[in-house]
């Protein structure tokens, strides 16, 4: 590959065809490297630019320094596929502001969208000659899109070739039917919300999948958008958390995951009405020392196995701070329940590692490909079984086979949900019998008594151990 001699830099005149088309595997070799242009990169790009839009397609004219740059040079991020020093691929993203690139070619009143703080320009799509026939058009575009929507944009513009405006459309790009003429090339404009392109990449999940096997993904945001799932309390900002507006809670219908699906238990109804201007001016017990005791009861295991606390978040709260710092390695479920990425990644500033559960295989862990991961020695991995939100669960048996054979690595159980899959499958008993395991069962997902939730934390079988519950 010639990278740094700009007479050998050519134009893919195919861009995005291989998000389409099938491809050859590559023999196995170094590794590309995705990432943003630094100093040394971009003047390799504008080599790159004045070889190929102004020498190849006559769109400038060629200038000594033999190097072409635009006031959106000032402003713009590139993002560039590169093997060692060369470089293989690059694409610029235009972010909102005053000044894009269609400008120069259409008057905005006839361009079918908002020039707002949501809109990104993705523009000058380059291969390099010796590079064609990779991954790295498909892999320029899908980096393109993951950094506008990494910054929240919600809407796309850009100028393709009319020769390939087929391949574009199929990506979720629309026509705006306006064309216009530089030097050697006809463009059309297009645009695009960023949720169109989102749905259209599940039909080229097996693209998308090859380049981030065969990539190193060194951009600022992960590979694959977040899936997971936010914990609850939305509801209450339609509602109004002031309580002045009550009446809503007839017309508005709360789908936040933390809340029960099923109203309380009768008799825990009767029991608190009979008693409620006694529990209302009184103080709880300091301890939960009763229900602590009823559990340990219930469950057949040792007061000194259970931590109870205000519901699952008050212990992770608690214990996950006391165990991570930022130069802890965590693995957790992908999707699943967005509190732990947030805390482990935003407020501690963990390296968190996802597992993907895959559609295609109706979301299930696999056994094996979790004792896999594990075993790259991580000091905290999350497991949400049965999980949420795909509702799938591992069984008993092999999650404990699994852990087993990881003794160095802290594994949280978040058995929210266990009991509706019966109790028979909850690893309470086998995380009170370890060091290094905990499970964390919510009684208030149970009983339906969110606004009353109680953790109780099960897993101390020594002074190292937890075992956690909420509810």
């Amino acid at each position: 590959m010639i990278l740094r001699n700009s007479a050998n830099f050519q134009l893919n005149a195919t861009p995005l065809c291989i998000i389409i088309a099938p491809m050859e595997t590559h023999s196995p070799g170094p590794r590309v490297r995705i990432g943003l242009a630094g100093p040394e990169q971009r003047q390799l790009i504008y080599s790159a630019r004045h070889a190929i839009y102004g020498l190849e397609l006559g769109q400038y004219q060629p200038n000594p320094s033999r190097q072409l740059t635009d006031a959106l040079d000032a402003v713009n991020s590139y993002i560039v596929a590169t093997l060692g020093d060369d470089l293989l691929a690059f694409i610029s993203i235009t972010p909102p502001g005053s000044n894009y690139s269609v400008d120069k070619y259409f008057d905005r009143s006839r361009v079918p969208v908002a020039f707002d703080s949501g809109l990104f320009e993705i523009r000058l799509l380059t291969v390099i000659a010796e590079s064609r026939g990779s991954l790295l058009a498909a892999a320029m575009m899908y980096a393109a899109l993951r950094y506008v929507e990494a910054c929240g944009g919600h809407e796309i513009v850009a100028i393709g070739r009319c020769e390939v405006l087929d391949l574009y459309l199929r990506l979720g790009l629309r026509s705006t039917g306006l064309r216009t003429q530089a030097g050697k090339v006809i463009y059309e404009l297009l645009t695009a919300s960023v949720s169109d392109v989102r749905r259209e990449m599940p039909k080229h999940e097996e693209i998308v999948r090859r380049i981030e096997a065969q990539c190193d993904w060194d951009l600022p945001f992960p590979f694959r958008p977040s899936v997971a799932c936010e914990h609850g309390g939305a509801f209450w900002d339609d509602v109004g958390d002031d309580f002045r507006s009550l009446g809503k809670l007839d017309v508005i219908i709360s789908a936040d995951v933390l809340d029960a699906w099923f109203p309380p238990a009768p008799e825990v109804i009767a029991a608190l009405s009979k008693n409620l201007e006694q529990l209302v001016r009184t103080s709880p017990p300091t301890d939960c020392g009763g229900l602590v005791r009823t559990i340990a009861g219930v469950r057949g295991m040792p007061v000194s196995n259970i931590l109870p606390a205000a519901g699952s978040s008050e212990l992770i709260y608690l214990a996950f701070p006391r165990w991570l710092t930022a130069k802890s390695r965590v693995l957790v479920l992908d999707p699943s329940y967005g509190e732990y990425l947030h805390l482990m990644a935003s407020v501690i500033g963990c390296q968190v590692d996802r597992l993907p559960l895959r559609k295609e295989k109706r979301y299930q862990l696999d056994p094996g490909e979790l004792s896999d991961r594990l075993a790259r020695g991580y000091d905290l991995a999350v497991i949400v079984n049965p999980n949420s939100p795909t509702g799938t669960m591992i069984s008993r048996g092999e999650l404990e086979q699994v852990l087993s054979n990881i003794p160095n690595t802290r594994v949280w159980i978040d058995e929210t949900y266990i009991e509706y899959a019966g109790a028979e499958h909850s690893l309470e008993r086998f995380a009170a019998s370890r060091e290094n395991e905990c499970s964390a069962p919510a009684y208030s997902m149970l009983c339906g008594n969110d606004s009353l939730a109680r953790s109780p934390c099960h897993g101390i079988a020594r002074p190292t151990g937890l075992f956690c519950g909420s509810g």
